[in-house]
């Protein structure tokens, strides 16, 4: 079976930021055992898995970021819609649009320390759009 639900997170400020509450309080009730695909909607934001307990790391994972895809790059050209629109485009496909997690015993089966990050790499990149598809 098959099971789809679409949702708009709230806008976030440029970032890692951790949505694994928001996402489940979106989708409800999870199947007893299946598979849980989480897709962002977007080209200038990203999806990952990382440590959910220690802020340094969303902050040390944003400074890596813009260290491997930094604004005012001279030989960037897609420059129209802001200076961080392209790097934006690099950490979206580096970082990722989605996210496949098994589901067991009715719950996401992430590690004691994991939780989903939203990586919003647009200064102002306003709420972004979220597709779960459910697998049982």
């Amino acid at each position: 079976m098959i099971q789809q639900k679409e949702f708009s997170l709230p806008p976030f400020r440029r970032g890692f930021h951790l949505v694994t509450d928001i996402i489940l309080e979106s989708v409800g009730e999870l199947p007893g055992e299946g598979i849980m695909n989480v897709f962002i909607h977007h080209t200038s934001a990203g999806l990952t898995i990382n440590e959910n307990a220690d802020p340094s790391v969303r902050r040390d994972l944003d400074g890596f970021f813009d260290h491997i895809a930094p604004e005012g790059l001279p030989f960037i050209t897609h420059t129209l819609e802001g200076t961080d629109d392209m790097p934006a485009h690099v950490k979206s496909s580096v970082a990722g649009v989605s996210l496949t997690i098994p589901i067991s015993k009715g719950k996401l089966k992430l590690g004691t320390w994991q939780g989903i990050y939203l990586c919003e790499f647009r200064n102002n990149g306003g709420s972004r759009k979220i597709t779960v598809t459910l697998f049982y």
